[in-house]
């Protein structure tokens, strides 16, 4: 058997998430359909990273077994026949025992927010044009990794078995236009958790919570105390990481 990666990017805005599921359109099975379509093979897929219904990615991997070798043609056949928010990268052929979701060592994320009415901006930012206190908000971001249990940002419905994560980068940007973006970088993230964080700190930043209150959240382990209210269109899953070298030497790329 033969394994291979795809990269991919897409926005989450038709789809029910990232992941396959019962009822739901997904990323997933529309590119399992278009596979299955041009190859006469049912393949499984296995992706990376799960991202939300809404959720936006500009890089997300899939591997996925064929006993067959493939060529990079299977990239132009797939994009004709995928739909348009959907876009297939590269194919990677692999080692038989890498995994584009246990192998990966790091994900970044980031959160859109633009602050005047903007037309073009609609489904891929969060219009939020009240005032915020930017430095404190920064404070917030810079005390997260101090912290490794985030129990208090995952949404309740998940099967991990621990809600330990190491984030190696928090921080607040601002672009020449005054929008802002949620930059955050770590090994491993929980359901709901990088909106979690972004909501909870807006709150911080509108004068609704205090900087030691925001240190009792984290460390109360109750995604009750956290907020989640902000839309997932906002959000990026902007790479997935692997060691330096991984996929080097070990096959095509389209």
């Amino acid at each position: 058997m033969k394994r291979y990666f795809l990269e991919l990017s897409y926005m989450g805005t038709s789809y029910a998430g990232f992941q396959r599921q019962e009822n739901a359109n997904s990323v997933q099975s529309e590119i399992e359909k278009a596979l299955q379509t041009i190859l006469r093979d049912k393949i499984e897929l296995t992706g990376s990273s799960r991202t939300d219904a809404g959720v936006h990615a500009l890089q997300n991997y899939f591997h996925f077994d064929i006993n067959r070798e493939l060529d990079t043609r299977l990239l132009y056949n797939l994009n004709a026949i995928l739909p348009g928010d959907i876009s297939v990268e590269k194919l990677i052929a692999v080692r038989p025992e890498a995994h584009s979701r246990f192998d990966a060592i790091s994900r970044e994320y980031r959160y859109h927010i633009y602050r005047r009415k903007n037309p073009f901006l609609r489904d891929r930012a969060y219009y939020f044009p009240y005032q915020l206190d930017l430095e404190l908000m920064q404070q917030a971001a810079g005390i997260l990794k101090e912290y490794q249990d985030f129990t208090s940002f995952s949404k309740r419905n998940t099967q991990v078995k621990t809600f330990l994560c190491r984030l190696d980068c928090s921080e607040w940007n601002k672009d020449a236009d005054g929008n802002l973006q949620y930059y955050v970088k770590g090994n491993r993230f929980l359901r709901g958790m990088v909106r979690a964080l972004t909501a909870t700190m807006l709150k911080l930043g509108r004068g609704k919570m205090k900087l030691d209150e925001f240190r009792a959240v984290i460390e109360a382990r109750d995604c009750t105390k956290a907020d989640f209210a902000v839309p997932p269109h906002g959000l990026f899953l902007e790479k997935v990481n692997y060691p330096d070298g991984y996929f080097s030497g070990v096959g095509k790329r389209g």
